[in-house]
């Protein structure tokens, strides 16, 4: 079967990456990641993680693997008790392939953490410049990294071999002076425009200064400059064991569902 086209252009992202010297989402993300890594009742004693900036991660979790995000990543099977993919899944062309090598590289009740930026993310940036170049051009072309849904997402971990898998999502705002100081920045954070589907010449400079009229207008902080939101999306599921719950089978529930509602025209309805 012939392969699908790449959604991203690795030369291109890889460029990016290099030259990347803004790191502090990556930071926010790691701070929680420990966090919640914090709040699980164990000690783990061979932890991996999957980051194009390992030192965001220096220090963090020590005799941790760093590993690369590449299509094919340098885990090997049943070998951690802790797998982190920090905030590179939303790049790579399969989120699906990327989880279930995580999740063989898992020994047996190992976790797997997950985070990539998704849905509300630049949200006023991609509709700004999907307008200003329609007006301006009358065409469109890939600027902005689709986003996917946290449901979406969630579904993923099971599809990957993982149990008692959660998603869940937070909101992160940045405001910055004007539109151009928001495109600087995520130049600096490794987060240009790396699709492979991409214009390969200069923007118009008409196309550039409308979409920033747009999005100065769209997303205008009452603080002064533009509120820019990153959702970020945390996936967490376990390498399955025996000794995790397990849901019940269908038909062995104790009560009718019908008998714990309140009958309507009982006393206090």
């Amino acid at each position: 079967m012939p392969m699908p086209p790449r959604l991203t252009d690795p030369a291109a992202l890889a460029r990016n990456r290099r030259r990347a010297t803004a790191f502090y989402l990556q930071a926010a993300v790691a701070d929680d990641l420990q966090a919640r890594i914090a709040e699980v009742n164990r000690s783990f004693t061979s932890p991996a993680v999957v980051t194009p900036f390992p030192q965001v991660w220096a220090g963090r979790l020590p005799g941790a693997r760093i590993v690369p995000p590449a299509d094919l990543l340098g885990l090997d099977d049943g070998e951690h008790d802790l797998v982190i993919h920090a905030l590179s899944l939303h790049w790579m062309d399969d989120p699906v392939g990327q989880i279930v090598q995580c999740a063989r590289a898992l020994r047996p009740d190992g976790l797997f953490l997950g985070a990539l930026f998704a849905g509300r993310t630049l949200g006023e940036l991609r509709a700004a410049l999907a307008e200003a170049e329609a007006e301006v051009s009358g065409g469109l072309s890939p600027r902005v990294l689709p986003m996917a849904e946290i449901r979406d997402l969630g579904d993923l971990l099971p599809r990957a071999g993982l149990a008692l898998p959660v998603a869940d999502s937070a909101v992160l705002r940045v405001v910055h002076p004007d539109p151009l100081a928001l495109m600087r920045d995520l130049r600096a954070m490794g987060e240009a425009n790396a699709l492979a589907g991409r214009l390969r010449r200069p923007t118009r400079r008409a196309v550039l200064a409308e979409a920033a009229r747009r999005l100065a207008k769209a997303a205008a902080a009452p603080e002064g400059g533009i509120a820019t939101l990153f959702e970020v999306v945390t996936l967490t599921g376990w390498a399955p064991h025996a000794s995790q719950q397990k849901p019940l089978r269908p038909g062995s529930a104790a009560m009718r569902l019908a008998d714990a509602l309140p009958r309507r025209g009982a006393a206090g309805d």
